[in-house]
């Protein structure tokens, strides 16, 4: 795609990319909210090429589905507790279906929980990892498709369904439980999280869509439901 192309499609879909469900200290705004102390201190979030210096690498300790080489990578920063995060969950879930298949869009999942709103979302975050150890990757997905299944949302979950869920995804109960108990993932969770800050991230779901091809970055804050991801994303695969 030649350079004349690149600003017209960077400021249509940043138009686009305005709206959707984000959670921040309790509550919903149709729009990103200003940016708090810390997240002014962190940087410009919406700019591309702060966003790309920011972004973390991704590398074999994170949870990908689909392929690397797709044009279209989404790193989502996530809250198994956040009410908005299960509805992104559901929509991203859908674009998987109809774009991971044919190396056009890969999800990358990262940990974002807001433990001042949700306490129990931090060890929530540690048992999906425990399960990526138990199982592997796609356990890993397994249990996190089933977690956000259960979870009433709102710090409500009931922690002892934690190994419930396991056991229901066809994970050793014990094997679970002893990870779990050790507390060993928890600094892999707060990497996640200082990453999240680093990028100016101010609730959640907040995402990175990246586009392979041109290397432009583009901040998706809030819970866009599958028809809005659908239009941006195959504005980015048509150009």
């Amino acid at each position: 795609m030649s350079d004349k192309f690149l600003l017209p499609l960077s400021i249509i879909v940043a138009g686009l990319l305005i709206g959707g469900g984000f959670y921040l200290k309790g509550k919903q705004s149709s729009v990103p909210p200003p940016p708090s102390n810390q997240a002014s201190n962190r940087g410009q979030q919406l700019n591309s090429e702060n966003l790309s210096a920011a972004l973390r690498p991704i590398d074999a300790n994170d949870h990908v589905l689909g392929s690397l080489n797709s044009r279209v990578i989404v790193v989502e920063y996530s809250d198994t507790e956040c009410p908005y995060c299960k509805n992104f969950h559901q929509s991203m879930i859908a674009i998987m279906q109809e774009y991971g298949k044919d190396e056009r869009v890969a999800w990358v999942y990262r940990h974002f929980p807001i433990a001042e709103i949700h306490s129990r979302a931090p060890k929530e975050a540690e048992a999906q990892e425990c399960a990526g150890e138990i199982g592997g990757s796609s356990k890993f997905w397994e249990y996190t498709n089933k977690l956000y299944e259960v979870t009433p949302s709102n710090n409500e979950l009931d922690p002892n369904e934690l190994v419930n869920i396991a056991t229901a995804v066809g994970l050793s109960s014990s094997e679970f439980n002893v990870c779990l108990e050790s507390g060993q993932y928890a600094p892999r969770v707060q990497h996640d999280i200082e990453n999240a800050l680093e990028l100016g991230a101010l609730g959640t779901p907040y995402s990175v869509l990246v586009d392979t091809k041109t290397n432009e970055h583009y901040p998706i804050e809030g819970a866009y439901p599958y028809a809005q991801l659908k239009q941006i994303i195959d504005l980015i695969l048509q150009s």
